[in-house]
């Protein structure tokens, strides 16, 4: 008997949540429970209430509503007595448009916010879009100042040859002999001159 109690003992798990449970693996996902209510994908479901939405708000729609409420009032007037579905009240009528009505303004609803939830996602890309615009733009201003700062600096083209001109016509200036003057002879004759 005692080994009978020694052999179970060793069997089973110890410890409060061990007792009475199978230990689950955790290298393996769990198998799927059932569930009592059905599961819908809300992105298919949008999708489908955005068309049924897009479709209410056609002309189509309208003209075709029209074209069926006329034929049911007509059918129900005009047709002999055992194929009258709807009597002149036209409850049964009321009934499925009302019915329509409030399938309809649930979906137009739900296809709004769905397009506002669209709308906003799409003002922040081009808010995001337009400060990096500005940023880059940014970066180019100063880019253009720095060029144009930096150009101040540099000998251009036409500088150049004003600075080539004035030293060609410093150097060719003759002395009444025919002697050319060069910038040195000029300034050593300014000091002479000066004294």
């Amino acid at each position: 008997m005692a080994a009978e109690r020694e052999s179970t003992r060793e069997r089973t798990p110890a410890g409060a949540t061990a007792a009475g449970r199978s230990r689950a693996r955790l290298d393996q996902p769990r198998p799927p429970r059932r569930r009592l209510l059905p599961e819908w994908d809300p992105e298919a479901f949008g999708r489908l209430s955005e068309r049924i939405a897009r479709f209410l708000g056609t002309g189509r729609f309208i003209v075709w509503m029209t074209f069926v409420i006329i034929l049911w009032v007509i059918w129900n007037i005009s047709a002999p007595g055992g194929l009258r579905f709807d009597e002149y009240p036209f409850i049964f009528l009321t009934l499925a448009l009302s019915l329509q009505a409030s399938y309809a303004a649930p979906l137009i609803l739900l296809a709004q916010n769905r397009q506002d939830d669209r709308d906003r996602v799409n003002l922040e890309q081009d808010r995001k879009q337009n400060e990096r615009s500005i940023a880059d733009t940014e970066y180019l201003t100063r880019e253009i100042a720095a060029l144009r700062m930096g150009l101040g600096e540099v000998a251009t083209r036409d500088w150049i040859r004003s600075e080539l001109q004035d030293l060609l016509k410093d150097m060719t200036d003759e002395r009444r002999d025919g002697h050319v003057v060069f910038p040195a002879e000029r300034s050593a004759r300014r000091d002479v001159d000066d004294r």
